[in-house]
């Protein structure tokens, strides 16, 4: 019972731990390295903690990297860890490549095997090729933007042979590209039982290319790279830089393809595009189909938000839900970052959730997504709201039904603009400075006290920034 409770105890801490790295180092970098990391034993009389990883490669790789970070969170977890040993399973030198259906087990370099069938089926996604389990085509929600690319993910994860290959998946930054990698390789698995597959990102690819290169294994990087069934690899702009890399690369595409395997292929641009890249691997990555996923429109924005609202029970009114699918437009991992955070406030310091906290909670994330807006366009958007002609922005007039909008038009000038006090009082007759920080000053608090000035500014603020 004591050495039940010890094991226990040990993976809480260890499981806190991992989620401390996941923030620190992304998801990416974490599903990759960390995730595969088991938990071995801990001796009390020298206070060495064993970590196993599954292959040589990869013990190294992470040992290299991580092994102060880890050996530091474990004696703040446990002040008796004296020592953390980061090693090869010792079952799994000796053993050869793990599959679902469980034929056979994980050998090599640190291509990640996927895991035997008589695992339970969180145990197997842990050591499933570097899949998250939270990316499926279940949570890939679609509309007019991606919804050729998704068509063509779940056909490249049928049971029956696709009619293009490679497919080539181009977006930019945070549209779901990934997501989608991930997502084939879930429905493959479920579809072909006892298939091997294996997602990666083209830097991973080119780091354990010259490992096996400098260890003299490259024939066994070879082998095991092309016995893969599904091979998926993301970030292609990132293949660049040695021939020799780009030249085993191309050689893997012609392997896999001339036996009827599959690959798909992720970037931020189009083959054509690719900087640094051989003319003859930009010809094979671009042979199949190249599916591009368009940055998400509202109507998609709004779709996603309402679909991740179903994690929580915390109540998100329709109107915060319209401004943020108006309001982040850049890409979609920042419209969910934003809607997570906002949640987790409110839960956190038991506020309900409303459009007032979201411009408080989310102000970096509205920043960067804000598109240039100039003044000449505030004043003008804002003399039509007060129905108020152009030119009292610069007049000398100071009738109330004149001065106010003009201070609320000075006041959306300094939040939606860069420009300074100076700049502005510029652009409003030549006005001083201090005139408009008494502007700005005045709003603010109006906006703070009178609801009917606050809806307004919130009005305008929606209009400016559509």
């Amino acid at each position: 019972m004591v050495e039940d409770q010890e094991a226990l105890d040990l993976a809480a801490d260890w499981a806190d731990i991992s989620q401390g790295l996941k923030k620190d180092l992304g998801p990416q970098l974490h599903s990759q390295w960390i995730k595969p990391i088991q938990l071995g034993t801990f001796c009390k009389e020298t206070g060495t903690l064993d970590l196993f990883l599954p292959t040589e490669f990869s013990a190294n790789w992470v040992a290299d990297r991580f092994a102060d970070r880890l050996s530091l969170a474990w004696k703040i977890a446990r002040s008796e860890v004296r020592q953390v040993r980061i090693t090869v399973h010792p079952r799994r030198r000796a053993l050869p490549e793990l599959r679902l259906n469980g034929e056979g087990a994980a050998a090599g370099s640190g291509l990640h095997p996927v895991a035997p069938a008589s695992m339970t089926p969180t145990m197997a996604e842990a050591l499933a090729s570097g899949l998250d389990a939270s990316l499926t085509f279940a949570e890939f929600v679609t509309g007019s933007a991606n919804v050729l690319a998704c068509n063509a993910a779940q056909r490249m994860a049928a049971t029956d042979t696709p009619q293009f290959s490679p497919l080539y998946l181009k977006a930019s930054t945070g549209q779901g590209k990934t997501h989608l990698l991930h997502a084939i390789g879930h429905a493959y698995a479920a579809n072909r039982p006892g298939a091997r597959i294996f997602y990666c990102s083209a830097e991973r690819f080119m780091v354990e290319f010259v490992q096996a290169m400098r260890q003299n294994e490259m024939l066994e990087f070879k082998q095991r790279l092309r016995g893969f069934d599904l091979l998926l690899v993301d970030d292609i702009q990132f293949i660049i830089g040695k021939a020799s890399t780009q030249e085993e690369f191309l050689h893997t595409i012609d392997a896999l393809l001339t036996a009827g395997k599959r690959l798909v292929v992720a970037a931020d641009r189009a083959p054509q595009a690719l900087d640094g890249v051989e003319q003859r691997l930009l010809s094979r990555l671009s042979m199949g189909l190249v599916a591009d996923i368009q940055p998400a429109d509202i109507e998609l924005r709004r779709k996603i938000l309402e679909h991740r609202l179903q994690r929580f029970s915390t109540h998100v009114p329709a109107d915060v839900i319209e401004f943020l699918a108006r309001t982040i437009n850049r890409n979609v991992r920042e419209l969910v970052g934003g809607l997570n955070k906002l949640i987790a406030y409110a839960q956190l310091t038991g506020q309900p959730v409303s459009l007032q906290l979201a411009e408080e909670q989310l102000t970096d994330i509205l920043s960067a997504n804000r598109r240039r807006i100039t003044i000449d366009e505030i004043q003008r958007t804002v003399c039509q709201f007060y129905r108020v002609d152009r030119t009292e922005m610069s007049s000398k007039r100071r009738a109330r039904a004149v001065v106010r909008p003009r201070q609320v038009a000075m006041y959306l000038a300094k939040v939606l603009t860069p420009r300074s006090y100076p700049e502005i009082g510029r652009k409003f007759g030549g006005r001083d400075h201090s005139t408009v920080i008494h502007a700005v000053r005045l709003i603010e608090e109006l906006r703070s006290r009178d609801a009917e000035m606050d809806g307004d500014v919130r009005t305008l603020l929606r209009q400016l920034e559509d």
